[in-house]
């Protein structure tokens, strides 16, 4: 098999250098030249020969590409890899292909999908973390540069379709409005075609989706069945089909990131139940159970160490009745999660399935998550914004989790046991917990060990490089007339052909959130900081420990050598002082929250006041004006026909969390959505004049302490001038009401922001609306 992958170079460059001079383009410069003209131009048509310029051609051979990425799931969750789900649609694709063990991830969603498409470290496309959290620094800014191209786009220019579908978090919060810029979208680094949504997490029965650049609602509702994968794999076979049927001669690269298993976590029932009593052993349990199925499988040495449990983390043993049933509960909702997810996407393998078409499956962008907190939440962006859930909240909605009215994710301890058998989790880039992610190989023409197990050191970075080679082509050098940034990752396929090919990746930083790490030779040295479940304040950096582990030796990192190796670990942190200076990794910034309020590009950055009109819609919340725990007024100019008007006048956020103002039965209403656990409504003492009229509410913020605090305020509603109705809120979200949802005027687009209204969805409004302005007070009143 190295003989042929030698051949296959060689044939490769053969066929460069013999196209250069029989006019083969340059592919080291994007996009390519025009193709020369061909025939002859004569005096006139009977002594000329026409020639149309053809579309360049990828190189002879090319395989079709599918890449596969699935989100938030941990090493040791799918049963491919040793987890207690089962999950068959990766056991076909792996006894097909190859299984790789000691493949890593970022850490964090954004950047390990920055550096995914571009083969360039997350910190050097500037994704050092989230989009939500950009700060004004290179590494940390996430726009993506245009010296770091993504494969889609290499790929496009040397002649394949590319599409991608699902989860697309790498734009920027501030343009992911409706009217762009679209640069940053899909369709401005190099993909054709998307179907997907933009964010970190969405809602698997209501979703905000976009297909290219215009934003698009589900063909049914989830009392009709939807289900966001469901309708993902539909979209990526059709486009399948139709790109084989109509060019079936040239290749496609398909990208495929469906948000599963990101929080919520939503399945259909019958997945949920079957896993009912799976997990009433607890987590402690699970974790020596998973850690024996992988040493059976053969994934993980036969010597592995099993991680001890965090202190910070409570032992199954310990917990009251309520908090078993309530957790297990959560647990096989996941699991239902993911026997689904895997599933679907077992339609799309079976879609894609032939002997020259590369898939490579990345089953978790990063470990398993623990921002469902401690108890787990009905809620999961109520918790990123600081405020817990409860276990006897949660116990009431028992039988609706998992179901489209909240947005619930499991509790800290099934995270830490999903990533068996290593330490903590996602946003721990320090530990394998959080970056070790299974991956999944298969390409019949070129892998003969099928069902082989590969156990080489790889980076996420290293994706990109090892397409361009299976493609013949190579990384270019412009792209735009831009000099690129060479790709940080280097081609892996030579692991196709031998389990005992040498490693190409000796050297590896890894860094998110300040937790930090360098790899080198089979040592690793971490650096870890603080619990990833605490999302306010910073540990700081001048007491940082460090611990040290001999990985090629210590497979789970379970012994600490700091102590033993003082100069080993000198000699590490040395090399990461340099890795990270050469790639943008510096200032290192531990905080969450604090980062989601810092100030960055924005449409109404410095504005107080918005005017909007009829029709508007999907306004991501960053590019609204930040209404959280401050005052500020809604006024709108309508005019109610003879026969009354009804219907939502401005609305944003949804059931996770938003408010709405709406007339209903005649009169106007103000509905303040607190994370789904309360809702507090204002009402007109009477109905709405017919005519032309201006309704207006205001809200007044009392003062409060501090960030995570939810004081409230009152609550006035006018008509032309005159009060109608008054009341309060007694608790406001500090930060964010979602992740996708939107402002819409005139409607509610998504999940319902107001309850009352969730059967009329949309509930457009029926009179006119002429204007409506939203007005905020330019500072928050915090007490010193």
């Amino acid at each position: 098999m190295r003989a042929c992958k030698l051949l296959f170079r060689i044939a490769s460059l053969t066929l460069l250098c013999a196209g250069a001079m029989a006019g083969e383009p340059d592919r080291r410069s994007l996009p390519l030249a025009d193709p020369a003209f061909q025939g002859q131009v004569g005096t006139t048509f009977a002594d000329s020969t026409a020639d149309f310029p053809q579309p360049h051609s990828a190189p002879a051979g090319a395989p079709n590409v599918v890449l596969i990425l699935l989100d938030d799931l941990g090493f040791g969750q799918p049963g491919t890899f040793g987890g207690p789900v089962p999950t068959p649609g990766m056991d076909k694709l792996a006894s097909e292909g190859l299984r790789y063990n000691r493949f890593h991830t970022t850490g964090i969603c954004s950047s390990t999908r920055a550096a995914l498409l571009t083969g360039r470290n997350h910190h050097q496309t500037g994704f050092g973390t989230i989009t939500e959290l950009a700060t004004g620094f290179p590494g940390y800014n996430t726009v993506w540069p245009q010296s770091t191209a993504s494969v889609a786009r290499v790929l496009r220019d040397n002649g394949y379709h590319t599409a991608a579908f699902g989860k697309w978090h790498n734009t920027p919060d501030w343009e992911t409005q409706p009217n762009g810029p679209y640069q940053h979208w899909p369709s401005g680094v190099g993909f054709e075609y998307w179907y997907g949504f933009h964010g970190g997490e969405t809602s698997q029965y209501e979703p905000q989706l976009y297909r290219n650049t215009l934003a698009v609602e589900p063909a049914k509702k989830p009392e009709q069945g939807y289900h966001l994968t469901t309708d993902l794999v539909d979209d990526a076979i059709t486009w399948v089909k139709r790109e084989q049927a109509i060019t079936p001669d040239k290749p496609y690269f398909l990208y495929f990131a469906p948000g599963a298993v990101h929080a919520p976590l939503h399945a259909p029932r019958e997945y949920i139940e079957r896993f009912k009593g799976q997990f009433d052993q607890g987590w402690d349990k699970l974790r020596e159970e998973t850690l024996a199925r992988q040493k059976r499988l053969g994934v993980v040495p036969a010597d592995t160490e099993l991680t001890p449990r965090p202190a910070q983390i409570p032992a199954w043993d310990s917990l009251s009745a309520d908090e078993k049933k309530l957790f297990a509960r959560h647990q096989e909702v996941f699991a239902g999660f993911v026997a689904h997810t895997d599933h679907e996407v077992g339609r799309l393998l079976d879609a894609v399935r032939d002997d020259n078409t590369l898939v490579i499956y990345v089953t978790g962008d990063n470990g398993a998550s623990a921002e469902g907190s401690m108890t787990g939440t009905l809620n999961n962006v109520m918790t990123q914004n600081g405020v817990p859930d409860s276990v006897p909240a949660q116990l009431a909605k028992l039988d609706e989790i998992g179901g489209p009215l909240h947005e619930n994710h499991y509790p800290v301890g099934w995270a830490w046991a999903g990533s068996a058998p290593f330490q903590w989790m996602k946003r721990v880039p320090s530990h394998f917990g959080g970056t070790r992610n299974g991956v999944i190989v298969s390409w019949p023409t070129r892998i003969e060990d099928r069902g082989g197990l590969r156990s080489q050191f790889e980076h996420v970075v290293d994706i990109a490089p090892t397409i361009l080679a299976a493609a013949g082509l190579p990384a270019p050098k412009a792209v735009d007339g831009i000099e690129q940034t060479p790709m940080a990752g280097h081609d892996f396929s030579s692991t196709f052909a031998s389990a005992k090919a040498p490693e190409t990746r000796t050297t590896q930083y890894f860094e998110s959130g300040g937790h930090r790490a360098i790899y080198h030779d089979g040592w690793i040295a971490a650096a870890m900081q603080g619990v990833p479940w605490k999302l306010v304040g910073s540990q700081g950096f001048s007491n940082s420990r460090w611990e040290l582990y001999h990985v090629d030796e210590d497979f789970s990192q379970a012994r600490d050598l700091a102590a033993q190796q003082p100069q080993k670990l000198k000699q590490l942190q040395a090399l990461f002082d340099q890795q990270a200076r050469a790639n943008q990794v510096y200032p290192l910034d531990d905080r969450f929250v604090e980062r989601a309020l810092s100030v960055r590009p924005s449409i109404v950055a410095g504005r107080t006041q918005v005017r909007y009109v009829a029709g508007i819609s999907r306004v991501p919340e960053g590019s609204a004006l930040p209404i959280y725990q401050r005052s500020h007024s809604i006024s709108a100019n309508l005019v109610v026909p003879e026969q009354g008007a009804e219907g939502v006048i401005l609305a944003e956020g949804g059931s996770a969390g938003g408010f709405a103002l709406y007339v209903k039965d005649g009169r106007l209403h103000y509905d303040y959505n607190f994370f789904g656990k309360a809702t507090y409504s204002v009402s007109s003492d009477e109905p709405l004049p017919n005519g032309k009229l201006q309704v207006q509410m205001k809200y007044e913020q009392e003062p409060f302490r501090f960030l995570a605090e939810q004081t409230g305020g009152t609550v006035e509603l006018l008509a032309n001038g005159k009060r109608i109705g008054e009341g309060r809120v007694d608790k406001v979200v500090p930060v964010r009401f979602s992740a996708t949802e939107t402002l819409d005027v005139g409607m509610d687009l998504g999940s319902p922001a107001s309850a009352v209204y969730r059967e009329q969805l949309p509930f457009a409004f029926t009179g006119t609306i002429e204007e409506v302005t939203v007005e905020i007070s330019p500072t928050r009143p915090v007490i010193k």
